[in-house]
């Protein structure tokens, strides 16, 4: 129940109409939300960032540049390997390879 009121019908009645039992539900997804939330944000500001730095769809970039800009490599959308082996990290459609230390190699996946 969300607004102590009455109920008044079925036995096995919670809710007194669909805006308290709306409420009620929404309470409860309300920290598993705040937590999706905040990991969206994370995913889209580093997808802008590999953005920015890489508007031909594949540029070489140094590491403490995108570490400033804000990028969180602890996050990313998915990973791919091509046909060499080689590990391709994304958010979304942007993505990098690491080359060495402190150096990326940012590219862009095509959909085919």
């Amino acid at each position: 129940m969300d607004c102590n009121s009455v109920l008044q019908g079925r036995i096995d009645k919670k809710f007194c109409d669909d805006h308290c039992r709306s409420n009620y539900n929404n309470s409860i997804r309300a920290e598993s939300n705040s937590i999706i939330r905040s990991i969206n944000l994370i995913l889209k500001r580093n997808r802008d960032i590999l953005e920015r730095f890489n508007p031909d769809g594949k540029t070489k970039v140094n590491s403490l540049k995108l570490q400033a800009a804000g990028f969180d490599q602890n996050y990313h959308t998915h990973t791919a390997y091509t046909k060499q082996g080689t590990l391709h990290i994304f958010c979304y459609e942007q993505g990098y390879q690491q080359l060495g230390p402190g150096e990326f190699l940012l590219i862009r996946e095509t959909l085919e």
